[in-house]
């Protein structure tokens, strides 16, 4: 599959759930509860009356009948089933994006439209009259499309994820960074994670219970969406927000980087020390003094020695936590401040319990800047840091990124 089709393809898996958030977002009561992926791709659910949404985007397709005939098809399959008491009655709503052709459907459709156009094909060379299949009647039909629409003049792709993005920012009252690479992700992350549940009833969610979970501190990125805007582009805006500051904040910061199987120790130590040149402050008069933590996952402890040595043999000054031979991981010691005395340019980690050991020790503002490849190794519950966690295809990223 090639770069575009792989762009286009990924963007229609977005358009539909970010269809399934903008539905969400402006569900008129915060108790209203939606089912991803349940009868149809979306089912909302109000006081009084539910519904089931198909949707659909084709942004290099011209509009036919046929696109939409099986969905309409399905539809009245359930539909059928409500006539005869098998199924709960529902409004059936079809939306879809297309290239062209939306002037070949004429709405409203009549009986004589839906059984030509839709509920009639051939399946091995054989017509078929779906209707009659099913046994439905003219005026079971007629019930049918008065609890049926079609809209195949939805928005683009571009013009739904800006709607999405201005009900975030007037939700949570956050600029557009925030919008887009906070509160968005954590919508997208907690819709794909309720859409590959099993039980439909744990396709449920409520407007409520959707805002309380995606309000939170930890920003998590995944690569759809990297690919999706382009890693340039992508780079570009994370270490605009993130990494190009003064940094003169005395905080905590914790930079946790996964390894790939094929890392090298010379590419670490010049990360190391990057991270260190960056988000070091070791200057003589300057009274808040402050150097990073860093912690490599997956690395193994003899290669982890060696880059302890090699920096050590170059006169870079680091700590680990470790104050003599023997010792156990001692918080008191790591958490030593860093000054133009001590000289202390980075503090390197060795197991992530330490990472958790030492957020609930530090008393200072902490941030995390996790890199990882598939998918987060270090997952914090606390809701009072900031905790950004960045999918990269190559370790080199990195070094763009921060």
């Amino acid at each position: 599959m090639s770069k575009r089709s792989a762009t286009d393809t990924i963007k229609g898996y977005f358009y539909q759930f970010d269809y399934s958030i903008d539905q969400i977002l402006n569900l008129p009561n915060k108790d209203n509860e939606v089912t991803i992926e349940g009868i149809e791709d979306i089912d909302i659910e109000s006081s009084n009356e539910s519904t089931a949404i198909q949707c659909k985007y084709y942004s290099k397709t011209e509009y036919n009948h046929s696109i939409i005939a099986k969905p309409i098809r399905l539809m009245l399959e359930h539909f059928s089933k409500v006539k005869k008491g098998q199924k709960e009655p529902l409004k059936y709503h079809l939306y879809g994006y297309y290239k062209s052709g939306q002037h070949k459907l004429t709405q409203p459709i009549n009986v004589t439209f839906l059984k030509d156009k839709f509920l009639t094909y051939k399946e091995s060379k054989v017509q078929v009259k779906h209707h009659e299949k099913l046994n439905l009647t003219d005026n079971d039909l007629e019930s049918f499309l008065e609890i049926l629409s079609i809209n195949i003049n939805a928005e683009s792709y571009s013009n739904q994820y800006s709607s999405i993005l201005s009900s975030l920012g007037s939700l949570f009252s956050c600029d557009d960074f925030d919008a887009e690479y906070f509160f968005y992700n954590n919508a997208l992350n907690e819709i794909r994670k309720i859409a590959i549940e099993g039980d439909v009833e744990n396709r449920k969610i409520t407007k409520k219970e959707f805002l309380k979970r995606i309000n939170n501190k930890q920003l998590l990125l995944n690569k759809w969406f990297s690919q999706l805007k382009g890693e340039k582009k992508y780079h570009k805006e994370l270490k605009s927000q993130y990494f190009t500051k003064l940094n003169k904040e005395s905080y905590e910061r914790f930079f946790i980087i996964e390894l790939p199987h094929n890392y090298s120790i010379v590419e670490l130590k010049k990360i190391v020390m990057l991270i260190s040149k960056k988000y070091s402050n070791l200057k003589q008069r300057e009274t808040q003094t402050y150097c990073p933590y860093i912690y490599f996952h997956n690395i193994n402890t003899t290669d982890l020695i060696e880059l302890k040595l090699q920096l050590y043999n170059e006169g870079f000054n680091f700590i680990d936590g470790f104050p003599f031979l023997g010792s156990t991981f001692s918080k008191k010691s790591i958490s030593v401040k860093a000054d133009y005395n001590n000289q202390i340019k980075a503090k390197i980690l060795t197991e992530t319990n330490e990472i958790s050991s030492l957020i609930s020790h530090l008393k200072k503002t902490k941030e995390i800047y996790q890199f990882y490849l598939i998918k987060p190794f270090l997952i914090q519950d606390t809701n009072n840091i900031l905790h950004v966690s960045i999918p990269v295809s190559n370790f080199n990223n990195i070094k763009e990124i921060i």
